[in-house]
């Protein structure tokens, strides 16, 4: 597939678009002060649809991370706007944005973050009791079952493998429905076999279930998953990809990087 750098479409400053689950206008984000400011993002403008499967990519550096820290308000922004949906994130003070990140934000981490005390099945649903809401009793079933953890729920995470530990944290990111899962190296930390069995699962929830994901990831093979790649370099959208593969997104990164 041949590479080409895309124009972004802006964001509506309304933010109230139907087919838009999370976007971004002009947003830039500078840490540091002085000769020590470090620009991060610069002017990103960017709309995420809903039910789609986006992975952010670029070299170290690039700003990807703090792109999606920013877009699921995990990070304060330094200038310009943020929206889920038709909310603005960064218009919201610190009590309505916690509320917002619990109810309508998914998050899977490399790192896991299950709490060690409590086995598979509380931790999965956990945002629920943090929050006093109801147990779905069919979403989670239908959850369960289609990670293939009917068999470890009364298991806590230490008797789990890296893979079924995984799963679990997306089980808990989902239980809730969010409006957008935001993933971060999801399979980092899992070995080849297992990461595939993990992006398929993220790539049918985006497809049948509509689920909206954005993946943060330095792995080409994974962002091969997505059906959309957006590659940073110096805190700047340099290329918009549909329907990526491995290696239309390694020459590019490479080709930055040189």
């Amino acid at each position: 597939m041949s590479t080409k750098t895309a124009t972004t479409t802006r964001a509506d400053t309304d933010g109230a678009t139907a087919t838009v689950a999370a976007s971004a206008f002009n947003l830039s984000k500078v840490y540091g002060q002085d000769r020590t400011q470090v620009r991060a993002l610069d002017q990103v403008s960017i709309n995420f649809a809903k039910g789609s499967f986006t992975a952010i990519m670029g070299a170290s550096g690039s700003g990807k991370s703090t792109l999606m820290h920013c877009l699921a308000g995990l990070d304060t922004i330094t200038s310009g706007k943020v929206f889920l949906g038709g909310i603005e994130l960064s218009a919201l003070n610190d009590r309505q944005l916690t509320r917002v990140r619990r109810d309508r934000i998914g998050f899977v981490f490399q790192s896991f973050n299950l709490l060690p005390t409590l086995n598979a099945k509380d931790n999965i649903l956990l945002p629920l009791d943090l929050a006093g809401t109801k147990v779905d009793r069919d979403h989670f079933d239908g959850l369960v079952a289609s990670l293939g953890l009917g068999d470890r729920l009364a298991h806590r995470p230490a008797e789990l493998s890296g893979g079924q530990q995984q799963r679990v944290a997306i089980a808990r990111a989902l239980v809730t429905r969010p409006d957008i899962l935001f993933a971060d190296e999801p399979t980092g930390a899992l070995d080849s076999k297992t990461g595939q069995a993990l992006l398929d699962y993220l790539r049918t929830s985006s497809h049948e279930a509509g689920q909206t994901i954005v993946m943060v990831t330095h792995d080409p093979l994974a962002a091969a998953y997505a059906d959309r790649a957006v590659i940073l370099a110096d805190g700047r959208i340099t290329h918009d990809l549909p329907d990526p593969d491995a290696d239309a997104v390694l020459g590019i990164i490479r080709g930055q990087a040189a």
